[in-house]
């Protein structure tokens, strides 16, 4: 038994061993990443909420890995431009990818044939923020809670509007999940850009838009917009007087949500990843971030890459649904 015990004892640490040594260049190569200067790819423009976020946890990570980190915005070409960009880019970790649930959750259904693959063009790593949307009406609307929008779109089927700034972003999506949990037909009416949108519920030109702190919140707070619901889980901590879909007699639990995560190449060592998902999750602390977060109406949104990929998944699956039920296409 003692020369059995011996036996496996050596065959243990033997094991050890060599899994410690397995392990060695990629705890290695952690330490010493960055190597070079980091691209934060980002398919959005400068100056809205997403850049500005972006720029904060550059700012911190240069500072914190003593190499220039960038913000590279590739706007336009629905995402698609800046994607190609990270695709073609470095895939040891020097590249990174800022995305939205519109690129991982809702594209795969809208688009036939997309020039990415979700599943092996990148991994997502964690997630910036997210943020809901609001039901917003004109100062002048007759509508004084959701209760209302629904009982007029049931009263007069495909009478109603809504609008959106083109299709398959999530609100209009997430007003298409409002029709479907209604049980009502509305009009989507498509505008070029979102101050034209909520312009057009100010004066009454379409019924209503579902619309973030960030979008509708400069026209809100100059008295031309009102806010019927807030579509999240409970109410928001920065307009407590505003009530939930549901408490405005809208459909319990509706929740309209955007977010927006980094993306690393996908194969990249697991000690470089949880290095950069450890250094940006500390990059967005602080009073500067909570301040940003509170201007646009950001919410932190902490989670485990596994949390995050399951998430991932049932948003998909949740979009997809959506999408079928209101035959929507964009090939």
């Amino acid at each position: 038994m003692r020369l059995l015990s011996s036996s496996l004892s050596r065959r243990a640490a033997l094991a050890l061993g060599l899994a410690a040594a397995g392990m060695a260049p990629q705890f290695a190569a952690a330490q010493q990443f960055p190597t070079k200067a980091v691209r934060i790819i980002t398919p959005f423009p400068v100056g809205g909420g997403p850049d500005g976020v972006a720029r904060i946890v550059a700012e911190k990570l240069g500072r914190a890995w003593n190499q220039p980190v960038v913000v590279e915005n590739r706007p336009g070409g629905n995402g698609f431009i800046a994607i190609d960009a990270f695709k073609r880019g470095a895939k040891d970790g020097h590249d990174l990818l800022v995305l939205d649930n519109v690129h991982l959750a809702a594209y795969p259904s809208l688009f036939k044939k997309l020039p990415y693959d979700v599943a092996k063009d990148f991994d997502t790593l964690l997630p910036l923020f997210k943020t809901h949307f609001f039901f917003t009406v004109g100062t002048g609307s007759k509508y004084k809670t959701v209760a209302d929008i629904v009982a007029d779109a049931k009263a007069h089927p495909g009478k109603l509007n809504y609008g959106s700034w083109s299709v398959g972003n999530p609100v209009h999506l997430g007003s298409e999940l409002f029709e479907s949990a209604t049980g009502t037909q509305m009009e989507h009416v498509i505008f070029k850009e979102t101050t034209q949108l909520y312009t057009s519920v100010a004066t009454g030109e379409i019924d209503f838009a579902l619309g973030s702190a960030a979008t509708a919140g400069p026209l809100y707070r100059a008295g031309k917009l009102r806010l019927l619901a807030f579509a999240g889980p409970k109410r928001s901590a920065e307009f407590p007087d505003v009530p939930t879909v549901a408490e405005a007699g809208g459909p319990k639990d509706f929740a309209v949500t955007g977010w927006n995560a980094i993306a690393v190449p996908p194969g990249l060592p697991a000690a470089v990843a949880d290095k950069i998902k450890r250094d940006i999750e500390q990059a967005l602390t602080g009073a500067d971030v909570a301040e940003k977060f509170k201007t646009f109406g950001y919410e932190q949104f902490p989670t485990t890459r596994a949390q995050f990929s399951q998430f991932v998944k049932d948003e998909s699956q949740r979009f997809g649904d959506v999408i079928k039920k209101a035959n929507v296409s964009l090939d």
